[in-house]
């Protein structure tokens, strides 16, 4: 539910994100009819592509939580508000523990901005990632 909370607040600032020039890729953990189904379900207008067997997020050093770290009651809360504001948790993918991150590139390779979670609510703030653009 949370990747989706964060697709959407990507899908509401996406005018602003190609006004500064940039453009988003959003990177899941299912396979292609899973990412087909996430982007149409979200109406997002960037591409979705599918990390089914875990390379790119391996390339890019992103953490998998440990099993303790999914029952955390603190975390709790930030689900439950997930929910109350209409996300709900989708069919998971093979990697139900794997962190996400956002980065934003360029020009070229360079790596203007880099957030990597420390648990699934973890989202780049916005504003941070408007700034980089």
């Amino acid at each position: 539910m949370h990747c989706r909370e964060y697709a959407a607040q990507l899908r509401d600032a996406y005018p602003e994100i190609t006004a500064a020039g940039g453009d988003v890729v959003a990177v899941g953990t299912g396979n292609q009819m899973y990412g087909k189904n996430f982007a149409e379900e979200m109406k997002v207008p960037f591409a979705v592509l599918v990390d089914d067997a875990g390379t790119a997020a391996s390339a890019a050093s992103l953490r998998k939580m440990k099993p303790w770290e999914m029952l955390n009651p603190l975390g709790w809360k930030k689900s439950f508000d997930a929910v109350r504001n209409g996300f709900k948790l989708g069919k998971p993918g093979n990697r139900v523990s794997q962190l996400g991150a956002v980065f934003v590139l360029g020009p070229g390779n360079k790596v203007r901005y880099e957030h990597l979670e420390s648990d699934p609510s973890d989202h780049a703030p916005m504003a941070k990632v408007l700034a980089a653009l």
